[in-house]
């Protein structure tokens, strides 16, 4: 339908998940996007699977502002611009309780968890606001309906998308009327989602079967969605068209809102 047309996006996190299916959709809709990836084998297949005239790839850490630079001279370089800077790496804490979680862990996981889905969107914007102040362009941040509801993860993870939120508000406050800063709110998908290594949790994976059976089970649609079922809302917040009269709003997409807390309770109990 190309409501994208033309635009140029910078994305974090784009080498699985919810990340990579973005990276096609919004090729779909004739973006042409320059993608920020943590892990070098994720990078790499994203390279051998994609058009260099379309996606460009780069190593690097969203929590890092240097990287953030990287990536946003990489599109304004390659492409002449910048439309939206998609801000989509995050991490979960598995619904770590804080009985569960010693001092330290508590303290060590706070700081990983923070610097990810927090630090590193504001990071991302500082990086991006010139160029998308230059073209009247958007940003998007990927939360969760956990940034809503409690009971889809632990304190941790809770906070740091309740932190999300008031970002969304603020930099939507301060930027406007040159960008608009928004976010969406997905539920459970079958995706890469990682832990923080500060938690032992840096080698699991949300998505897997019996996770989808359980999401699928308790969800009022009955369906675990895939990744690429939640990328519309990205490419109506990021369109000059549609999106227009869109600021400080989290677009909330869940599957069965509310539901997700007792999904995860039956699976990690």
């Amino acid at each position: 339908m190309n409501w994208l047309s033309e635009q140029i996006i910078a994305l974090t996190g784009g080498g699985s998940g919810l990340g990579r299916a973005l990276v096609d959709t919004l090729q779909e809709e004739g973006a042409r996007v320059a993608v920020l990836e943590y892990s070098p084998e994720k990078a790499a297949a994203l390279r051998a699977e994609t058009d260099p005239d379309r996606v460009q790839v780069i190593e690097g850490d969203a929590g890092s502002y240097a990287d953030n630079e990287a990536l946003v001279a990489t599109a304004v370089g390659t492409w002449g611009k910048l439309d939206s800077f998609i801000a989509n790496a995050g991490l979960w804490d598995f619904n770590r309780g804080v009985a569960q979680l010693s001092a330290q862990e508590l303290s060590d996981g706070f700081d990983a968890m923070f610097r990810l889905n927090v630090k590193a969107p504001l990071l991302g914007v500082k990086a991006a606001l010139e160029p998308l102040r230059a073209s009247g362009g958007s940003v998007i941040l990927t939360l969760s309906n956990s940034a809503l509801y409690p009971g889809g993860g632990g304190p941790l993870y809770i906070a740091s998308k309740h932190a999300g939120v008031g970002l969304v508000k603020q930099l939507a406050y301060e930027l406007a009327p040159d960008i608009r800063v928004n976010a969406v709110a997905p539920a459970g998908m079958n995706t890469d989602l990682r832990g923080p290594a500060e938690l032992g949790l840096a080698d699991n994976a949300v998505g897997n079967d019996d996770f989808a059976a359980a999401v699928a089970r308790k969800s009022a649609l009955q369906r675990c969605p895939e990744p690429d079922d939640y990328t519309g809302a990205y490419v109506l917040l990021a369109s000059r068209r549609f999106g227009k009269t869109t600021s400080g709003s989290v677009l909330d997409i869940a599957n069965g809102k509310g539901l997700v807390g007792r999904v995860l309770d039956d699976l990690l109990a």
